[in-house]
């Protein structure tokens, strides 16, 4: 009897700790991950990435499980085209019926990095390429973004001044539609403060590397609109997150737009240069969760892993981030 009793109370043992790991996790959610870019629509997270030269969109209704590197394939560029290498940052939305992906594309060569915009009808669809999301300037272009504001649409982007990487600064043009720019390209940000122009190791000038403002994100709040950047060399263990709101009527004045002095999200707790993030909901809407990106050690540059965590809300409807949670630590996925 008492053997049997030992028996029923480790099977409840065993059960209550499984429900606990069905119900928790912990950091990092993804051993590989760059530039997470997550969206939920009708119950269901997907997860669009870039992986082996090809564009890929992961789902599940968990978002833990969404952000891995599986799935399918939902583009593979045509061969010898300006936009077939170097695929950077996708962002998948619906806009107006349609899903749009936005990603930067090059012929292999940096320097020719712009931005290209694909649609279909389902976000798990076959995309197809419509074409170059551009400014009259046509210039460099990465980590493009749309921001609905009212009943107008823009895009914001971060790009370089001329035709040489001294500076990567966010930019914004109005749209005429998802599939393209109206109007020239009007800068909101440049790395100004000394956390945004880390270039390489402290203390060293490297002066041959570009100052870094990219990865703008916008996060909405009620009425309340952010965009959430990445500032410092990506490539380095200073990485972080940066936070412009909007606080004039007209988001192409420069004015318009309010940065704040300190960053608002960095290395902590041994997480190591986090940054590019995106934003979404728990499945019942009570919750907001940052899902970033950070280097796995010190010094891996761009060798990263993905992360996740909620957040919360200032007074002035201003994230709140925190610090990065610790490795290891276990965290209540989020709420149903």
């Amino acid at each position: 009897m008492a053997t049997r009793v030992k028996w029923i109370g480790l099977l409840f043992l065993l059960a209550a700790i499984s429900a606990l790991d069905a119900d928790t996790f912990t950091n990092p959610v993804a051993p590989k991950g760059h530039d997470p870019w997550v969206i939920r629509d009708t119950g269901t997270y997907y997860y669009c990435y870039s992986d082996k030269g090809k564009i890929w969109v992961n789902q599940s209704e968990d978002l833990v499980e969404a952000v891995q590197f599986s799935g399918k394939v939902v583009w593979s560029p045509e061969a010898g085209k300006p936009w077939s290498k170097q695929l950077w940052a996708p962002e998948l939305h619906q806009i107006e019926g349609h899903w749009y992906i936005y990603v930067a594309a090059s012929n292999g060569k940096n320097e020719n990095h712009r931005m290209y915009v694909l649609r279909a009808d389902k976000p798990d669809g076959t995309f197809k390429l419509v074409g170059k999301v551009t400014a009259p300037s046509d210039k460099w272009a990465i980590d493009g973004t749309p921001l609905l504001h009212g009943d107008k649409l823009y895009f914001i982007w971060s790009g370089w001044k001329e035709d040489r990487n001294t500076a990567q600064h966010l930019y914004i043009a109005g749209m005429d539609s998802p599939e393209k720019l109206k109007g020239t390209r009007v800068r909101i940000s440049s790395p100004e403060f000394d956390w945004e122009k880390i270039r390489g190791p402290k203390g060293k000038v490297n002066a041959h590397l570009p100052y870094v403002n990219e990865g703008p994100q916008v996060l909405q709040n009620g009425d309340a609109i952010h965009v959430v950047y990445s500032a410092s060399g990506s490539w380095t263990d200073h990485y972080c997150l940066g936070l412009l709101t909007l606080v004039g009527e007209d988001p192409l004045e420069p004015d318009s737009w309010e940065k704040s002095p300190v960053p608002v999200f960095q290395s902590a707790n041994g997480v190591i240069a986090p940054g590019h993030a995106s934003f979404t909901k728990s499945p019942d809407g009570t919750e907001d969760w940052i899902i970033y990106h950070s280097a796995k050690h010190p010094g891996a540059k761009w060798n990263r892993e993905t992360r996740m965590q909620p957040f919360t809300w200032d007074s002035d409807g201003k994230p709140v981030f925190g610090e990065p949670v610790p490795t290891g630590m276990q965290l209540n996925k989020p709420s149903r």
